[in-house]
């Protein structure tokens, strides 16, 4: 799994990305983003026109502030840019797949 961009994405450009999105906020050094990086690749392997993008998170970051993310790992689903669903620190691949299916019904 790739790191977490330290690059920042506006809001801006976050909420114009078309189709499904998953927004993956966490820190590279984090243990629960650690533990929670392999469900979260076994649960999107299926979703191939599922966009992921991993992004670092912490003091300042303002992509994070704008989605009021508290904890690590924090997954973000949208759709058209539009939040449909959020799971805070995933402990299995079933929770990420059950939010998935509702947005990408459409498995590659």
């Amino acid at each position: 799994m790739n790191p977490y961009a330290n690059e920042e994405l506006g809001r801006a450009d976050v909420d114009a990305i078309p189709g499904v999105v998953v927004l993956e906020f966490g820190a590279n050094w984090c243990g629960h983003c650690q533990a929670a990086s392999p469900l979260v690749a076994a649960a999107l392997a299926p979703y191939s026109g599922v966009r992921h993008i991993r992004v670092e998170d912490g003091p300042g970051r303002p992509l994070g502030r704008s989605y009021r993310i508290k904890l690590w790992p924090t997954l973000v689903f949208l759709k058209d840019g539009q939040e449909i669903e959020r799971l805070v620190r995933p402990t299995n691949a079933e929770a990420i797949t059950l939010a998935l299916a509702g947005l990408a019904p459409d498995r590659t």
